[in-house]
């Protein structure tokens, strides 16, 4: 089973962002003492004071649901989770309860390449490169039907190497593209969520110790 979750501030102030980081340091320890596997996918770092304004994590493991979300247990991440706490920027600060959300994010389809969605088209590469450039279709166009995201090598002279270039390049495009779609569901579920709620939280930190 796999799933993908996101810690963020929301638009909390820097002491979110400091919520932020230890959670996840936190929500780290309990995915290693659970045997879950963690991969971090993408972060964001405010420029202020180097801590998270956000993480997207993949999870894998046989048992997410009771872990995320258990029905007996102290176990608890998805939805609102509170740090009461100074604030470790503003000393005479008054405020001590900082709100974050944890959110499961919708996993996207993967992409599974299958060579025989690949169209090679051979061409005639341009630009510097000696006589045999112009006169030969040394250059490869390699299409991925189903996305019909394309690219081109002209890297070299032979013609059978470009076309493992361009494959190299396709694969990375296609790549790329993934990871895209997945920044799009999170600034859909951003959207979605304009502000923290702040009541009922399902976790509760304390002090510097994040106990």
């Amino acid at each position: 089973m796999k799933k993908i979750i996101q810690l963020t501030s929301g638009r909390g102030p820097a002491e979110c962002n400091f919520v932020v980081t230890n959670v996840f340091k936190k929500f780290s320890e309990a995915c290693t003492k659970s045997d879950i596997k963690f991969d971090v996918i993408e972060r964001e770092i405010d420029k202020d004071f180097n801590q998270l304004s956000s993480v997207i994590i993949e999870l894998e493991g046989n048992d997410l649901n009771t872990f995320l979300i258990p029905w007996i247990g102290t176990i608890l991440w998805i939805g609102t989770i509170l740090w009461i706490g100074k604030s470790p920027y503003r000393k005479f600060h008054q405020r001590k309860n900082w709100f974050i959300g944890c959110f499961e994010l919708e996993i996207p389809k993967e992409n599974s390449i299958n060579p025989n969605e690949i169209v090679y088209q051979t061409m005639r590469s341009s630009g510097n490169g000696g006589q045999n450039v112009n006169k030969v279709n040394s250059a490869v166009r390699a299409t991925h039907q189903p996305s019909g995201i394309s690219v081109v090598s002209m890297d070299s002279r032979s013609q059978h190497q470009n076309k493992k270039i361009a494959t190299t390049r396709l694969l990375l495009k296609l790549q790329e593209f993934e990871t895209n779609k997945l920044k799009d569901l999170v600034q859909e579920k951003w959207n979605n969520q304009t502000s923290i709620a702040r009541g009922n939280p399902v976790k509760i930190f304390r002090g510097d110790k994040f106990n």
